[in-house]
This record gives C-alpha cells, structure tokens and sequence, in this order.
C-alpha cells in the first residue's frame, strides 16, 4: 500500500475515534506516575536513503518517574549500521512539568525538556539525531490539550550537534551545527467504547508529523509516522509506528522505517 493511501485512510479512521494521550514518536506534557519506574525495548528497523537495505536499532530506555512533575529516561543506542552490532552511546532525557490546566474532562498542560547525548558513531548525515546519530544537546517546550477523549500536543525545540567521541567531527559546517526541532501529534482512543475496569484493551490510533528545521543551511524535513498502540492491564504497551517523509530537503542517512516497542511499567516501586 502506497504511503499516501496509509495517510488518508488513518485520517479517516482517526475521525471515527476517540483519542489517547500516549504517543509514540513523541511525548506529551503529561508526566509518567510518582515513584514509578519503567522499561522500555525500541526496535527501529530503518531504511537507508542510498542503498535500499534496513538498519536495525536497539534503543532500551529506562524510565523513573521522580514526582509528578518531574521525570528521568535514560537511552542505550545499539545498531548494526557499521556493519556490527554495537553499543554507539546513550542520552538521558528530563522532563518538567511546570502547567496543569485540570477539569473533569479536559486539561491542558505544559512542560519544559531537555536532552544530553553522546554517540561514537559515524556522522553521516547533516541532520541532526540525538537518539542514535550525534553527540549534543536539545531544549524545548511541550503542550498538550485533552478534551474529551481526544489529545493533541505540540513540541518545539533547539538541538545543537556536537562532535562524536573518537574524534569523528561534524564535517558539515559549524553553522550547521543548530537547528529546531518540532512535531504535532494527534491521539485518538478506539477500543474500549466504554471503560469497566482497568484490564480492559485499550487500542489507539496515532498520527504524528516531526520535523527539523537546519538554522544554517535552512533546509527541512517534515514526515509522517501513523503507528497504532495497545495497552494491556494499564501498565504494558505495544506500539508499531511507519515514519515516512512528506518533505524531505534535509537528508538524512535513513528517512523512513518501522518502530517496534514493548514497554513495561512498575507503579508504587518505592516508598
């Protein structure tokens, strides 16, 4: 099936739906649960621009839910893109939540972010990725409304490359070192129409549009990356997304591939 036949028949069934603020490529002002802990296996499966073959990538991430307002996701980047299968780096990831617009059946809520990574990777590609690619750092703001059953947030933010460990510099110019990074995402929960108990399947349906913006060339990438998502027992998560470009100025040494994620949370871990 062509992308753009996947693009219009998820826009339709996002119409017939109701939404979910979990999302999969990105992630909301809401905050994981106090003293909660958790684990994540990403699997991304990604094709390359030039060759035609997929990459794989094994990204584990460990989540700790500090307080309400505040939360820590530690990454490991592993990938066979040199040929082997190595461990390239990682990052860690904070979140805070400083906004909660709350009402019985909407809200609207704000966090800041803001992410380190290093990686002794290959720099092939202008781009910038802090999540398996580059050595850096990235700030932002996120918003996200709830009304109803239906979620939709925004993220913006400022990412800066440095050079990766082992002396591989970033040969595509100090001016291009910045640039931003933005997404508009869009939940919507299916299934159950209506809640009993908390070991009712929940499905969702998402369809979210990231993008990058160099502040030295001015050249952009914008993709679209549906993925469906199912939520078992309120603490286990399946998710399997498709990222594919739709504006694709910016290159990048894979722009389009499948994300496979499990993911398992520990509410109440410790007192």
């Amino acid at each position: 099936m062509k992308p753009s036949i996947i693009f219009i028949l998820f826009l339709f069934l996002l119409n017939k739906a109701h939404a979910q603020e979990l999302f999969v490529y990105s992630e909301p002002a809401s905050n994981m649960a106090a003293k909660s802990l958790g684990l994540r296996l990403n699997n991304y499966f990604n094709k390359k621009t030039t060759a035609g073959a997929y990459t794989y990538q094994f990204v584990p991430e460990l989540m700790w839910g500090i307080s309400k307002k505040l939360m820590l996701h530690a990454d490991f980047f592993f990938s066979n893109r040199s040929g082997k299968f190595l461990n390239e780096g990682g990052a860690l990831y904070f979140k805070y939540r400083f906004l909660s617009n709350d009402k019985i059946h909407n809200h609207f809520r704000m966090a800041a972010y803001a992410r380190a990574a290093v990686n002794n990777g290959k720099i092939d590609q202008p781009a910038i990725d802090l999540m398996g690619q580059n050595s850096g750092y990235e700030a932002g703001l996120i918003a996200t409304v709830l009304e109803g059953r239906t979620a939709i947030s925004a993220t913006v933010g400022w990412l800066h490359a440095e050079d990766n460990l082992d002396q591989k510099k970033f040969t595509y110019g100090t001016s291009n070192r910045n640039a931003a990074g933005y997404t508009l995402s869009v939940g919507h929960l299916v299934f159950p129409l209506q809640y009993k108990n908390y070991d009712q399947v929940n499905m969702n349906l998402m369809l979210e549009l990231p993008g990058q913006t160099n502040l030295g060339s001015g050249r952009s990438f914008l993709d679209a990356a549906p993925s469906v998502q199912f939520i078992l027992l309120s603490r286990m998560r399946m998710d399997i997304g498709y990222r594919f470009p739709i504006v694709n100025d910016l290159v990048r040494a894979t722009d389009r591939g499948f994300l496979f994620r499990l993911e398992y949370n520990f509410f109440n871990a410790y007192r």
